[in-house]
């Protein structure tokens, strides 16, 4: 379609790829730091951040959210940081969704 002389073209926007934050048990975090990191970082009410501790308690993982890559691994980043600060060996990985 032709308007004035300019061609309409459609332009196709991806959506950007999703990625899923997996949590790793382990026996060393505290079940509270890790209810603490859900609520503050990935921004869980306190019932469904219990919810996922205990899943990854009991599964040895556990989904906690899904983000762009970019947000995915900053979220990581922050978690990892705030674990290490308190002596924690916890661990996050990224998978795309």
């Amino acid at each position: 379609m032709s308007v004035q002389g300019r061609t309409k073209t459609d332009i196709g926007v991806k959506e950007p790829k999703q990625y899923n934050v997996i949590m790793l048990n382990d026996d060393f975090t505290t079940m509270d730091f890790v209810v603490q990191v859900l609520i503050d970082i990935f921004h869980k009410d306190p019932l469904t951040a219990e919810a996922l501790m205990l899943d990854v308690h009991r599964k040895g993982r556990a989904v906690v959210g899904c983000y762009t890559y970019d947000i995915a691994c900053t979220k990581i980043k922050t978690a990892m940081d705030r674990a290490r600060a308190e002596g924690f060996p916890f661990r996050m990985t990224v998978e795309e969704a």
